[in-house]
């Protein structure tokens, strides 16, 4: 078994059939094929499913692929490292984060990492919190932060901190009375309520509530991006249950025209994991990323600018 192989069987998977994976790699099919063949022979059971539509990896596939993927990313990381003439930490870094995360922190840790670590490429994927466990155990990200412990096999979960759920709504709309501070959940239940669908984690942290109170949950709308529910409510279509970093979707400066009430009868929270690689192959300039996106977290619930949050995570050095 040699790179070259892993590459070959990585892009097949990715490609979902020989012919494509053949015109990616800029190699023959009969020679594509022929090495997988020994690749299959060499793992000692078949790799693929072939089928009319393509092929699919077979379960003891998948394993291989999840960990070529890793193999090929450090390979490459390694040959980045090796070629650079300075002490300089370098390489490129792909961190998952969900849309309220970015809400507040995308940009600062991106500022952050180019001033501290130039050498450094940050890739930011945003994605639902399935969607990068998804991709985290594939391989295809070097850090993400999710929702729940022990969501990727073998990566550390480091707990960073607890986010409260508010009711959310735009202050021009009036849904409530001005005076109103908090909002039981028996009283959203009577609201043109706007959620994620049920794949997002943060949508089955909703359902339990409800399902736990006996109370029907009708949305009116289920959206999954967070930028389109805000713009629906904007419009006066309903109200949302969103941590308070929802309201810094169009930036900090119009975060002012949303109102964010404590629920007051239920206690809903989740807590943020930072999720990466066992320490042992992480590259410095993960590392580097892994502990700036800590310090970056920990500063914005110090210093106040993350409302709603208790932090829980590493104490500063």
């Amino acid at each position: 078994m040699d790179v070259r192989q892993l590459k070959y069987f990585v892009t097949i998977v990715d490609c979902a059939g020989f012919s494509q994976a053949s015109r990616q790699l800029n190699i023959a099919q009969p020679a594509l094929s022929q090495q997988i063949s020994r690749l299959e022979y060499e793992v000692g059971a078949a790799l693929f499913v072939r089928s009319s539509r393509g092929v699919s990896a077979t379960p003891r596939g998948l394993t291989l692929y999840r960990h070529a993927k890793f193999i090929l990313r450090q390979i490459d990381q390694a040959l980045i490292s090796a070629r650079e003439t300075t002490e300089e930490v370098s390489g490129r870094v792909t961190l998952g984060l969900p849309p309220t995360t970015i809400c507040q922190t995308g940009s600062q840790i991106v500022e952050r990492v180019q001033r501290r670590y130039p050498g450094i490429l940050l890739n930011i994927v945003e994605g639902l919190s399935g969607s990068l466990q998804s991709q985290a155990a594939a391989g295809d990200l070097d850090l993400t932060v999710l929702f729940t412990s022990a969501a990727v096999p073998e990566w550390t979960a480091t707990e960073l901190l607890r986010e409260e759920l508010f009711f959310v709504f735009p202050r021009e709309t009036r849904i409530l009375s001005d005076d109103a501070k908090d909002i039981s959940i028996r009283e959203i239940a009577d609201l043109p309520l706007i959620l994620p669908s049920g794949q997002h984690g943060l949508r089955r942290r909703i359902d339990m509530e409800f399902e736990r109170l006996d109370l029907q949950l009708v949305p009116v709308a289920e959206i999954d991006s967070l930028p389109v529910l805000m713009r629906c409510l904007q419009r006066g279509m309903g109200a949302t249950i969103k941590p308070h970093a929802a309201v810094n979707v169009h930036g900090p400066a119009l975060a002012s025209q949303w109102r964010c009430l404590p629920i007051r009868d239920v206690s809903m929270s989740r807590i943020n994991y930072l999720y990466a690689p066992p320490a042992e192959a992480l590259s410095p300039a993960i590392s580097a990323v892994h502990d700036e996106l800590i310090g970056l977290i920990r500063d914005e619930v110090a210093e106040r600018r993350w409302t709603g949050v208790t932090w829980i995570g590493p104490a500063a050095a």
